[in-house]
């Protein structure tokens, strides 16, 4: 399994879907970006900035996850390729601008909402739980609304499945989310001047591919089996086997969580 249907690869891209994804993401950015600066300026350091940054440029990765969860963007209109407003083309996918605007979105939210809070040791492992399952619903939520309108599709033979948008996909990136935030503060608090924040643009991949692989390989596995290995049945672990996986690195993360009173680094100037 894994081949592409030449179905999926001549399906149509909706350029109306095409131009809210990339006009509404970036305009979302954008928003970020004044967040993150005005946070910045009240806890005097860019952590919030670094962590847009990271997060950005991680999409240049993408075509790595695309090949290996089955993931395609449409690139075809009345039956002619090139419709898609696209960059650069890896693995034979072509890579649209707004999935760096999308990594943005989904992938920094949670260092800017809760990156000071988890700092000061505010977050418990009971909390982090609900951004947890709050990351997957946002993750969920994106996605089924791309996956349901003509802008990409997951074409593998996935179950759970909400609506177009396999539901196993919600939890490794929710996860990954998690992981990042909980990392990248961490780092914060050890960081000593505030350049070594820039060190958040190597965190982000070592966190978005090695939790998207070395928790989703069960279901990548299940998913690319040869005949006659591959079978429905062999989906269906390796997606319950990558949810519990998942599930297990929370709770796992939550031991290194940051308590109140514990004594961060000074930063320096």
């Amino acid at each position: 399994m894994g081949r592409m249907p030449p179905e999926v690869m001549m399906s149509e891209l909706s350029l109306l879907w095409q131009n809210v994804f990339s006009w509404v993401s970036w305009g979302l950015v954008l928003i970020m970006l004044l967040v993150a600066f005005v946070l910045g300026r009240r806890h005097r350091t860019p952590f919030y900035v670094f962590a847009i940054i990271a997060a950005g440029m991680g999409a240049w990765a993408e075509p790595l996850y695309d090949v290996a969860f089955d993931l395609w963007f449409h690139d075809v209109h009345d039956g002619q390729p090139g419709a898609m407003f696209s960059h650069f083309t890896a693995f034979g996918v072509v890579q649209p601008y707004w999935s760096h605007s999308g990594y943005i979105i989904l992938y920094a939210a949670a260092c800017l909402y809760a990156g000071k809070r988890m700092y000061d040791g505010g977050i418990s492992p009971t909390l982090l739980g609900v951004i947890w399952v709050a990351e997957i619903f946002a993750s969920c939520l994106f996605e089924v609304i791309g996956t349901s309108t003509g802008v990409y599709t997951y074409y593998g033979p996935y179950v759970m499945r909400l609506w177009n948008y396999p539901f196993v996909i919600g939890v490794l990136e929710g996860t990954q989310t998690t992981l990042f935030t909980v990392l990248a503060v961490l780092w914060w608090r050890k960081a000593t001047r505030p350049i070594e924040l820039a060190g958040l643009i190597l965190l982000f991949p070592v966190t978005m591919l090695g939790a998207n692989f070395g928790l989703g390989w069960p279901i990548i596995i299940a998913l690319h089996l040869a005949e006659p290995t591959f079978s429905p049945a062999l989906v269906w672990l390796g997606t319950l086997l990558s949810i519990a996986l998942c599930s297990l690195a929370v709770l796992c993360i939550s031991r290194f969580l940051p308590r109140a009173g514990d004594a961060a680094l000074p930063a320096r100037g």
